[in-house]
């Protein structure tokens, strides 16, 4: 979406302050000998910057006639490959507003449309990077062929020592300046914008589906089997749960029929007997009569 707000916008500014530079450069030349003094001379120069056309007049001195002179160098290749992108991208901006808008049914169908974007977007990346670069050299090299002592050395009354010749006024910059900084900012944004497009491939989607693992995805994937291992041994436990409670249960249930027959038993087998009391003489009972179940005995002395 930035692509499609910003880009038209930059690509705009881009190639207007490019290609509707002017410029003017105006020298002042004054012959010693008062034949044409304070002669201005204007050269006037711009977009597509092919020095060698640029011609102008300048004064001879030692004589009536004037020279025609030409100025050095063609600089046309940067500045056209520059200006011309600029129209391909703000062309295509708009193509992709359209298609965002209107078609984004037809634009994701069989993953063609992200596809095709993706790798436009990298050309016009790199076709900025490469045309910005090569821009901002060549404004360099036209800043020095347009310098005004190269100018004046280009004159022959000026070479001469005895007439006075001066720059009057510079040709302004600003304008190629902003252009070359309009050129970066397209750069970052058609580099930004990479992303976004790729996000919308398959391939983005494909990484996310089957992500590489770090230490700890590892470490998250070891809790998972384990927490899952868990799991399913608390199933297992619940799912024989139930055999393991009848059967504790059937167990528990033998367990107190075998308490409750043994006091049966032994009541049966044992018998508790009163404790016996004799009021007359006391009878010693032998050692060979033992009675472990009967109870104890009393001895009363008769009085």
């Amino acid at each position: 979406m930035c692509m499609v707000i910003f880009a038209p916008i930059f690509a705009i500014c881009a190639f207007a302050t490019c290609g509707g530079y002017y410029g003017r450069l105006q020298v002042k030349v004054d012959c010693a000998e008062g034949r044409q003094s304070n002669r201005s001379i204007n050269v006037d120069f711009g977009y597509p910057f092919r020095l060698q056309q640029v011609h102008f007049k300048a004064p001879l001195c030692k004589a009536k006639t004037d020279e025609v002179l030409f100025m050095d160098g063609d600089f046309s290749s940067a500045p056209q490959f520059f200006v011309i992108l600029g129209v391909w991208a703000f062309l295509y901006s708009l193509l992709a507003t359209v298609v965002y808008v209107f078609y984004q049914n037809k634009y994701l169908k069989n993953n063609r449309g992200p596809l095709v974007d993706f790798v436009v977007t990298v050309i016009f990346f790199l076709m900025w990077l490469v045309s910005t670069c090569y821009w901002a050299k060549t404004l360099s090299e036209i800043k020095t062929a347009t310098n005004p002592t190269a100018v004046l050395l280009l004159i022959s009354a000026c070479r001469a020592q005895e007439n006075k010749c001066a720059a009057v006024q510079e040709p302004s910059w600003s304008y190629l300046n902003t252009s070359v900084v309009f050129g970066f900012v397209n750069v970052v944004l058609w580099g930004g914008n990479i992303w976004f497009v790729y996000k919308e491939t398959g391939w983005y989607k494909t990484g996310q589906r089957y992500p590489t693992r770090s230490a700890s995805g590892k470490r998250s994937s070891e809790m998972r089997q384990r927490l899952h291992n868990e799991r399913s041994f608390d199933q297992q436990n619940e799912s024989f749960g139930p055999i393991r409670q009848d059967s504790f249960i059937q167990s528990k249930g033998d367990f107190e029929r075998q308490v409750q027959r043994q006091p049966s038993i032994n009541q049966s087998q044992v018998s508790f007997n009163l404790p016996q009391t004799y009021l007359g003489k006391p009878v010693i009972s032998g050692r060979e009569s033992k009675a472990p179940s009967q109870g104890p005995m009393i001895f009363v002395n008769e009085m």
